[in-house]
């Protein structure tokens, strides 16, 4: 579907030369119905895209600019903003005056509460107003915002795997109140310029547990869970970085105080995301690799028949599509009445 007088969605990227941004490039550029008409990258300005990135070479050698909040609305219908945390909070009110819808894939209008930024964040908020008026963009737990947001705050990598794993025993209530999650993600979620975390010769033959207590994805996480439950829920949340370039995989540990079987777990996750396309249960166990390159996110669970009673949900995604760009866009299709398959109906890429 265009717009309403037969154009393509005219976007724009804020924040194109980092691990996000690149993605959204490419998606977009298969996109059959946007037209990216703007990218901007600080350090980059002035030159091609085909720079920052060399997979562009030949096809997308669009200048970066390093554009202001006005300009990166000028003429576009959506702006994308892969901008490191605490940027987009300064850029979105002036883009939103402007007259674009904004898509935030940084965690600057996340939480509802303003008074968490300072903690998590390292910020006082400048623009707590927003906070209630932006839509969480996990569109498989929407409950239809997301076609009439303006702004849309995409979900963390680690969030979004944690959150579908979750939601569905939560919403059934055989779930206790805390959940112990265990993930591990590649080093692109560090972002393109992580210090030691991500370079090879610290990342290559190791594992590496980070952000203990208090990772500032936990917040995400536990506003997710508690919306899905009706009532508080905590997470105990353990990040590890391993040696491989992209990939999320959640191993959720939750202990039951209902009576639940194997059975009935896998067919809550089938009951719940049996229409998300993007959300494939299975019984078998989910892999990293089996995402790559793709929106999908992989789920199964486990209930032993024996032992502690606590039911294990893993997650596998791909933490730059639908934990980042992927989903954004995906978020984009919804805002604009498109099929939300549009532009990343995609097989992952294996081995």
């Amino acid at each position: 579907m265009l717009m309403s007088d037969s154009r393509p969605i005219r976007a724009s990227i804020a924040g194109a030369s980092g691990y996000g941004g690149g993605e959204l490039i490419r998606l977009l550029h298969a996109h059959p119905t946007v037209e990216v008409v703007r990218l901007a990258a600080g350090e980059w300005s002035g030159r091609r895209a085909d720079e920052a990135w060399p997979s562009l070479r030949g096809v997308v050698r669009t200048e970066l600019g390093d554009a202001a909040p006005a300009e990166l609305a000028e003429g576009a219908d959506v702006v994308f903003m892969a901008l490191p945390h605490g940027m987009a909070m300064d850029v979105a009110p002036a883009v939103l005056e402007a007259g674009a819808r904004v898509v935030d894939l940084s965690g600057d209008f996340r939480l509802r509460d303003a008074e968490a930024y300072p903690r998590w964040y390292d910020r006082v908020h400048p623009a707590p107003e927003l906070l209630g008026e932006a839509v969480y963009g996990l569109p498989e737990l929407d409950d239809g915002s997301l076609r009439e947001a303006s702004l849309v705050a995409c979900p963390g990598c680690y969030p979004t795997a944690v959150g579908l794993a979750l939601a569905p025993l939560m919403a059934d209530g055989a779930a206790g109140d805390t959940c112990f999650v265990d993930a591990k993600s590649g080093v692109s979620g560090a972002g393109r310029s992580p210090g030691e975390r991500g370079a090879f010769a610290e990342a290559n033959e190791n594992v590496r547990a980070y952000g203990v207590p208090g990772h500032r994805h936990t917040p995400e996480m536990e506003q997710t869970v508690t919306a899905a439950a009706g009532r508080a829920v905590g997470v105990s949340f353990v990040p590890h970085v391993v040696p491989m370039t992209r990939g999320i995989l959640a191993t959720c540990q939750v202990p039951l105080e209902g009576p639940l079987d194997g059975e009935r777990a896998l067919g809550l996750l089938e009951e719940r995301y049996g229409d998300s396309p993007f959300v494939r249960v299975d019984e078998r166990l989910p892999e990293t690799k089996a995402t790559s390159g793709s929106n999908f996110c992989d789920l199964s669970v486990r209930v032993p028949d024996e032992g502690p009673e606590v039911a294990v949900v893993v997650a596998a995604l791909d933490n730059l599509v639908k934990g980042a760009a992927g989903q954004a866009v995906q978020c984009m299709n919804l805002m604009f009445d498109l099929d939300e398959r549009e532009g990343l109906w995609n097989l992952p890429i294996y081995p």
